[in-house]
């Protein structure tokens, strides 16, 4: 069964949130800060983690700083009451997959949590479906209606990335720590000319199209049809 850690100091929104989750078919556990919650993290295995920003002896940011240093893939979701752009740039930056504000709607939120399982799933079966594209990560080959294309290592991987995470902001230095490294000597402008021949080789796509977020980064968008 899905097992998802909810990290929130706040007992009765805690049990509210698990409530909903197991009443929905998961299993949910409860941590009352980010400390608690890195310890059960490295005792047991999650599927997914909600999080708080704002707790005590440590925050959301922190927490998910230490998560992603061990663990790249796990959805990472806050709920939060901080509405500001620089609080939602800062988690997406660290690496959050969806960002929620108080008050929560349990439904809404179980709805974004099927979402991210799937994502999930999708990354961990190394083929992706946008459309009428196909991504086979195995032979880093997209399949289209005009043919197959095949890509250099590091592009379908951005490729990839991008598109398992539809509607996802991904910033230059978050692609260019995860595909080139932490200690690359490589511009992050090396992260926009590989952007560039992406564009260029599936321009006719009708499935989707990588946007540019000014001052961010990039974005996969799905077309409609």
């Amino acid at each position: 069964m899905i097992k998802i850690l909810v990290v929130e100091d706040d007992i009765k929104l805690n049990k509210l949130v698990r409530k909903a989750l197991e009443d929905n078919g998961y299993d949910a556990y409860m941590a009352l800060n980010a400390k608690s919650a890195i310890e059960m993290f490295n005792e047991d295995h999650y599927d997914l983690i909600i999080s708080d920003i704002m707790m005590p002896v440590m925050d959301g940011y922190a927490l998910a700083e230490n998560i992603r240093a061990v663990n790249k893939d796990i959805p990472i979701l806050f709920m939060t009451a901080i509405d500001e752009f620089d609080a939602k740039k800062k988690g997406f930056m660290l690496g959050i997959d969806d960002y929620m504000v108080k008050p929560i709607d349990t439904e809404e939120l179980v709805l974004r949590v099927g979402a991210l399982l799937r994502r999930t799933q999708i990354v961990s079966e190394r083929k992706l479906v946008v459309g009428n594209t196909q991504l086979i990560y195995d032979s880093l080959t997209a399949v289209t209606p005009e043919g197959e294309i095949e890509l250099p290592q590091k592009e379908f991987y951005i490729l990839y990335k991008l598109l398992s995470y539809p509607g996802k902001i991904f910033t230059r230095s978050q692609l260019m720590e995860e595909f080139w490294g932490a200690d690359s000597d490589s511009a992050e402008r090396t992260v926009d000319v590989h952007i560039t021949r992406i564009r260029e080789k599936f321009k006719s796509s009708n499935d989707f199209e990588i946007v540019t977020i000014r001052g961010l980064g990039y974005k996969a968008v799905k077309k409609q049809k």
